[in-house]
């Protein structure tokens, strides 16, 4: 029998992709959102397709407050784009 392959939704755009092809945004026990890259790290996490376009699109739809239901600052997305560009380089 086949080995079932983790699909997990985009936050950003709503695509089902395979769990590897995504980048693991955690919200942690204290509340931190973080980048989870391992994607082994405990807590809450959503998926988000590898482009800085998801990333954008899941801050204007809110998918990660509905995720972690939570407020999230600005700040914080900022701080995820810069982690972002830093896994891209």
């Amino acid at each position: 029998m086949a080995k079932k392959i983790p699909m997990r939704q985009c936050v950003g755009c709503g695509e089902m992709k395979n769990k590897k092809d995504m980048m693991r945004v955690l919200k942690t026990p204290e509340n931190e959102i973080v980048l989870d890259v391992t994607g082994k790290r405990n807590g809450r996490g959503a998926y988000l397709c590898k482009t800085a376009e998801c990333l954008k699109r899941a801050h204007k739809n809110k998918g990660l407050e509905r995720s972690f239901k939570m407020s999230i600052p600005n700040e914080v997305y900022d701080n995820l784009e810069k982690e972002f560009d830093a896994f891209h380089e």
